[in-house]
């Protein structure tokens, strides 16, 4: 496997330009769907597309533990006969990114893997490193990670996660360096505190301000979700962070 055009393979030899394509859409019509409804399209999509099939359940399974309990042995095939065509998170993660040790694996989605590391230099802090999966850095996914990019550079607010740095490793999978939120899901956080109506409604409002502050800057989240508003306590203060906003 290589990085760039032929990031997909098969067994007999590399996929053409079609094949990939068609994995490419697959995946972004089913990664976000519960794994009931994954299967369902892709059963009627890939008929007659079987190794086209087996990519796509490849990379979700790279890209969702959720599924590998039902998809082991299938993508375990998948795998096999692509060639290396496809590789799990785990076997290309660098152990050091420029100047961030990485530490360990916080969150992961379709496209990439979000880790927990530590910056050496200008200053010394633990960041969030998101990290393209390796296979994944097609045109499209690279496209819609740098828009992720550029939309958290293009704002500044409490109740949004920072920006701090961007770059590419030195096998050429994309990068950006963020605020490390150590927070739970806002749901939880109102559960285990036992936040009565009108602290929960304080909560609620800091994360619509959060919200207004993106839609100022014509940026829309479009995936805002208790998994995607984290609360953390800064100064005995329970502050609401918005993060991932890789499809706005």
């Amino acid at each position: 496997m290589r990085y760039g055009g032929e990031a997909l393979s098969s067994g007999t030899g590399a996929m053409n330009e079609n094949d990939r394509k068609r994995v490419s859409e697959l995946f972004f019509q089913v990664c976000d769907l519960e794994p009931d409804e994954r299967m369902a399209v892709l059963d009627e999509a890939c008929a007659d597309e079987p190794e086209v099939r087996a990519q796509v359940l490849a990379l979700l399974s790279a890209g969702d533990k959720t599924m590998q309990g039902d998809l082991t042995g299938v993508v375990s095939g998948a795998i096999q006969s692509a060639a290396e065509g496809v590789v799990t998170s785990d076997a290309l993660t660098p152990t050091q990114i420029g100047p961030y040790t990485i530490l360990r694996e916080i969150g992961e989605g379709g496209m990439s893997v979000v880790f927990e590391a530590e910056q050496h230099e200008p200053v010394q802090r633990n960041v969030a490193l998101k990290l393209i999966r390796p296979g994944m850095d097609t045109r499209e996914v690279i496209d819609r990670f740098e828009s992720e990019r550029q939309a958290l550079a293009l704002m500044d607010h409490s109740s949004i996660a920072r920006i701090f740095d961007g770059g590419a490793t030195e096998a050429g999978r994309p990068y950006f360096v963020m605020e490390l939120v150590q927070g739970v899901p806002i749901t939880q956080y109102c559960d285990e505190h036992r936040l009565s109506t009108r602290e929960r409604l304080v909560l609620f409002l800091a994360v619509c301000a959060a919200v207004q502050h993106a839609h100022q800057k014509g940026i829309l989240h479009r995936d805002l979700k208790p998994s995607n508003i984290l609360v953390a306590e800064e100064d005995g203060r329970a502050i609401p962070k918005v993060i991932d906003f890789g499809i706005s």
